[in-house]
């Protein structure tokens, strides 16, 4: 496996579980981190052995502050990896799954990067916000953009246009978080989530959250419906198709190829 210098991954079977490490400035990010995540992030896209991906950030204090203001300010050159903060928040094609665990500070970036997963997972002491406007920047690695797509219209527009700080429960509450665990669970509730996916197809999963995406995309509920989208075409073709049912019917635990 690769050493990275501003992350650490790891594989548990079919799980990727990807640490941003930058502990000392609470795993805020800075370019030389933005690419070095996309490499991470085309390797574990490419791989056909991993199936579900977790990220986290490393120790209890933060997920991610978000971007490294002190690393900008000291004029360092900004340079943009095509896929976004983190590597994440623009690549648009990624159809495996990807669960962020949230434990602490999730801000302004950071925020972005759990936004941009399909599933968010809280520890109890995770704070949420887009706080760009107080330092005369937006939340544009998607915030501005993902966050009213989640949440009521109005309950996102009180949070991107205060910069106010939102507790995992309200998080819940408003609907951008799944679970609130006890501090220090999150990771392991990621990975229960991870397991649970990992019971599914992975061709339907990845047919399931292309479509979903895509579908959003589409004019009407009609349009969304009646398109066949590439995965759900794979989907129909795959030995897992036959395999499925076949194991229901025989009364046994599915063995999926993903093929």
């Amino acid at each position: 496996m690769a050493d990275y210098e501003f992350c650490k991954v790891e594989k548990e079977g079919r799980i990727t579980i990807v640490t941003l490490n930058r502990p000392e400035v609470m795993n805020a990010l800075h370019w030389p981190a933005h690419f070095e995540l996309e490499k991470v992030w085309d390797a574990f896209a490419a791989d056909p052995e991993q199936w579900v991906a977790i990220v986290t950030g490393a120790g209890d204090r933060a997920f991610s502050a978000g971007n490294d203001l002190k690393f900008q300010a000291a004029g360092n050159k900004i340079r943009r990896a095509k896929t976004g903060f983190a590597g994440l928040t623009n690549r648009y094609d990624l159809d495996k799954p990807v669960i962020a665990a949230v434990n602490g500070v999730a801000m302004g970036g950071g925020f972005e990067i759990a936004l941009a997963c399909d599933i968010l997972i809280a520890a109890e002491n995770a704070v949420f916000a887009l706080p760009e406007p107080r330092v005369g920047l937006m939340a544009g690695a998607g915030g501005v953009h993902r966050l009213p797509r989640q949440i009521p219209l109005k309950q996102a527009m009180g949070m991107i246009l205060t910069g106010r700080r939102v507790s995992a429960q309200e998080g819940k509450e408003l609907g951008f978080v799944n679970e609130v665990v006890p501090q220090g669970q999150a990771l392991e509730a990621a990975k229960r989530w991870a397991n649970m996916i990992l019971e599914c197809s992975p061709m339907s999963i990845r047919a399931s959250k292309q479509a979903v995406y895509r579908g959003l995309d589409q004019p009407n509920l009609e349009n969304a419906i009646r398109t066949v989208y590439p995965a759900q075409a794979a989907m129909l073709e795959s030995e897992d198709y036959i395999e499925g049912p076949k194991a229901f019917a025989e009364k046994r635990p599915p063995q999926w190829k993903n093929r």
